[in-house]
């Protein structure tokens, strides 16, 4: 049973348990207690609660898609959190409204260097503010699931590989360490690619027509696949570019991906431009650089980050005609879909 469906049929019957209790708890001197805390932290976080024993809380992300620095809304890293009862009692749970103070989460690099934490959470965490909280009950077979931006709690300013995990306090996060009791969840491995802004600014496309610096419109994946495709058979680069993640082409390569991600951003610019210069003479990536006589969308799915999009494509030769079915990958950012990513099926000759 859904845990959403638990929770409603639980409500209506009140005399047999309180699932939502609301509460409050005052929090007057952080310092204070959190010295306290400390003094007392081996009995603290000896164990959790009864309440809590056969609770298991695990993470995974939510649309799992590319992930970028910075604090720009329409880049958050979305993990869902869950809380499942695989024990044979009902486990019970506080759970604060504001749930910066009942989980945390941590990240660390490939050199053990920790991430900060966010100005918001930090500001949250030391000042004086009632603590408004649900009791949570589940019961054996159930779990209960809420999604959460990373973002609003570390500080992710530069790309790379991250381990990231996330503590949940059944009892509420009072301080900002970890004398508390809390639980780990499973830890997930988060690959932060580096911003496509700097270096792809300085590569502005120019029509070769007008002269006036092209720009990306936010048109549906098909359409960007088409607006590509047309650019090829009319031999216009610039508008052929347009719409391809050229970083992420480039980066699909792990050779070319560890050279990119070594140099400087100047070193970049260089690499998008000679990857550019490879395209239009069609030594590498020459599926895509070779020009297609005729295309048919065939299928196009995607969410509100992540597209597919199928094409039946035909190639004429001197004695033959060649039919390929490709399939374009896009991400969308800031609301504009580019190709980052492709496959090819070889459907034979006609």
């Amino acid at each position: 049973m859904l845990i959403t469906e638990g929770i409603i049929s639980l409500m209506t019957e009140v005399k047999k348990t309180d699932i939502l209790e609301k509460g409050v708890f005052q929090v007057k001197h952080p310092l204070l207690i959190a010295s306290i805390l400390l003094l007392f932290s081996p009995m603290l976080a000896a164990d959790v609660p009864v309440s809590f024993s056969g609770a298991d809380v695990s993470i995974r992300f939510v649309d799992r898609t590319v992930y970028y620095p910075g604090n720009s809304p329409s880049e958050p890293v979305l993990v869902q959190i869950t809380v499942a009862n695989n024990g044979s009692s009902t486990v019970r749970f506080k759970l604060a409204d504001d749930h910066f103070f009942s989980l945390d989460f941590q990240a660390v690099n490939t050199r053990n260097q920790s991430l900060e934490h966010t100005e918001s959470w930090i500001r949250k965490r030391s000042t004086n503010r009632q603590i408004y909280f649900r009791e949570i009950s589940i019961e054996p077979g159930e779990a209960y699931s809420f999604t959460e931006n990373v973002k609003d709690y570390l500080t992710i300013a530069s790309p790379g590989m991250y381990i990231l995990e996330c503590s949940f306090y059944p009892e509420l996060k009072r301080v900002s360490d970890t004398s508390e009791p809390f639980v780990r969840s499973n830890r997930l491995t988060l690959e932060v690619k580096p911003s496509p802004g700097p270096a792809a600014v300085r590569i502005l496309p120019i029509s070769p027509v007008t002269a006036e610096v092209l720009q990306p419109k936010p048109i549906p994946p098909d359409q960007v696949v088409t607006y590509l495709l047309t650019a090829r058979q009319k031999s216009l680069w610039e508008q052929f570019f347009l719409y391809l993640d050229l970083e992420q082409m480039i980066t699909r390569d792990p050779t070319r991906s560890k050279r990119f991600r070594s140099e400087s951003e100047n070193g970049r610019v260089v690499m998008i431009e000679n990857y550019k210069n490879e395209l239009r003479q069609s030594t590498t990536d020459k599926d895509i650089s070779t020009i297609p006589v005729e295309f048919r969308i065939e299928r196009t799915t995607y969410t509100e980050t992540q597209g597919t999009v199928t094409v039946l494509e035909w190639f004429d030769y001197r004695t033959f005609r060649e039919k390929k079915r490709f399939t374009y990958y896009l991400a969308s950012r800031d609301g504009i879909w580019r190709v980052y990513d492709y496959t090819v099926d070889n459907l034979g000759t006609e």
